[in-house]
């Protein structure tokens, strides 16, 4: 793989001006760099993956999820042109659903189950009085999970469909993704610091 960590940090910052959605990314790779750790794959590819899902978000939006053209569509011609690998092109456009591409690899499956877990993670920690995530608790999370007033941007379908298609328990799952969010809480605007 040609393409770095700094090689897709810079992408990720030239195309995404949002402070929001570049932390989301960061989430994400972290998430991602355990899941990777835990399964003994390949913590660099999958961090880069997760740093670069949404890097053409806000340039090419797609609020009518056409499979062939918007976002991910169009990060993913970019990705080509930067020599990233077709598997981990082809999971960065899986993790949208409607692009109809299938997750048909752990990494794949991996991307979808924890990007929406992230976002939600994040959601639920900035209400809390801590504004932390080291004493958010799973029975909190699914308990913010059925109030549909509550992050109403995150699907909590793909949330519940996530961990089911890597084969967790979602308690599990949350509770593993919330311990991956942790140590990088302050690249979140997250913790005391912020």
């Amino acid at each position: 793989m040609t393409l770095t960590h700094a090689d897709a940090l810079a992408l990720m910052h030239e195309y995404t001006p949002s402070d929001a959605l570049r932390k989301h990314m960061y989430a994400v790779e972290a998430a991602m760099r355990a899941y990777a750790k835990k399964w003994g794959e390949d913590e660099e590819a999958w961090g880069i993956v997760g740093l670069l899902h949404d890097f053409d978000y806000e340039r090419w939006p797609n609020p009518d999820h056409n499979p062939t053209e918007g976002h991910p569509t169009e990060g993913s011609k970019i990705l080509a042109q930067r020599d990233l690998p077709e598997p981990l092109r082809r999971a960065i456009l899986g993790h949208a659903s409607y692009t109809g591409v299938p997750r048909d690899t752990l990494l794949a499956k991996t991307l979808f189950a924890v990007d929406e877990l992230c976002g939600f993670l994040v959601a639920c920690a900035l209400v809390r009085p801590s504004r932390s995530l080291n004493d958010l608790e799973v029975a909190s999370v699914k308990k913010k999970l059925k109030d549909k007033a509550f992050a109403r941007g995150v699907n909590r379908d793909e949330v519940r469909q996530g961990p089911e298609e890597l084969g967790v328990p979602l308690d599990e799952h949350i509770q593993f993704v919330i311990q991956a969010l942790r140590p990088v809480e302050r690249d979140l605007g997250l913790g005391a610091a912020s």
